[in-house]
């Protein structure tokens, strides 16, 4: 069983998980851990990956041979990973230029969803700017959405100037000049949160049918060595959990991505929370229940 999860801490828990089952487990150490969701969804190169959920909800909607395996790999606030460098604010998006990595980033898909709604904001009256293509073989960007010069990146445009703004998340740039588009960002991400119940989460754990149907109890065993590592670290301080296990703890977060998702022009077709609950349970011959739900 190959096993690609990002924190070296969970990793060794699910491999352990995996093990006791009667497994033989190993683990894939591959940096960032975005790389490996190309090959995990479109070629089986892994039996469990971390995966970002826009990820996970493509491949539902192309019908890729994967299943979600419902425990959070990384959560956070999004509201401050939109960026700028001069007197600009989120009130002057409209019209102006802005680059993310890729149009089916996580990350990017949450923050449009934010600007749409909670700042009355059309998309299409934005130059986007995107650095990469996504992971999902059929998957496809808006007609809208303008691909950089290969070779181009993010940072380096946005350091430059040649962005008005940029969305990012893990990879901003140390600079002292940027600072968040969105005033008092964390407070007004706590007070989404609050108002929503649950946190905009970025990954979650997926696995393929093929590994399901050689070894369900093996998958199983991972989901519950990861389950037990969370319960016992327990939440986060704030509003909600940021790392929440379980398809009742995921249940929002997903519906909500899919919903933004589906308006962004990433799915061809509104993929469903119990269609992603169903699907994992006919793949490991369990209810729902089992899983949290």
């Amino acid at each position: 069983m190959k096993i690609v999860l990002g924190r070296d801490d969970l990793a060794a828990v699910a491999v352990e998980g995996a093990a006791a089952a009667g497994a033989t487990p190993e683990r894939l150490d591959i940096r960032p851990v975005h790389k490996a969701s190309r090959g995990f969804v479109n070629d089986t190169s892994a039996d469990v990956c971390e995966l970002a959920v826009v990820t996970l909800l493509q491949a539902a909607a192309h019908d890729k041979p994967v299943a979600l395996l419902p425990v959070t790999m990384l959560g956070r606030y999004q509201h401050q990973t939109l960026v700028t460098m001069g007197d600009l604010s989120v009130d002057d998006v409209r019209g102006r230029t802005v680059g993310v990595r890729s149009w089916s980033q996580t990350t990017g898909v949450w923050l449009r969803g934010f600007l749409s709604e909670q700042y009355g904001l059309d998309l299409t009256e934005i130059n986007w700017q995107t650095y990469e293509g996504g992971h999902v073989d059929g998957a496809t960007d808006p007609a809208w959405v303008t691909r950089a010069p290969e070779g181009a990146k993010l940072q380096a445009d946005f350091l430059e100037g040649t962005l008005d703004y940029g969305i990012m998340g893990n990879e901003l740039p140390s600079d002292d000049r940027i600072r968040t588009a969105i005033p008092n960002a964390l407070a007004v991400a706590a007070e989404w949160a609050a108002r929503k119940g649950f946190a905009p989460i970025n990954h979650v754990v997926g696995f393929s049918a093929a590994a399901a149907n050689e070894d369900p109890k093996a998958i199983l065993a991972v989901y519950d060595a990861l389950a037990e590592a969370a319960a016992a670290s327990g939440p986060a301080a704030g509003p909600v959990d940021l790392s929440p296990v379980g398809f009742d703890g995921l249940r929002g977060a997903v519906t909500d991505a899919s919903r933004y998702a589906y308006e962004q022009g990433l799915l061809p077709r509104r993929v469903e929370f119990d269609e992603l609950v169903d699907r994992t349970c006919a793949a490991l011959g369990v209810t729902a229940s089992r899983l949290g739900g």
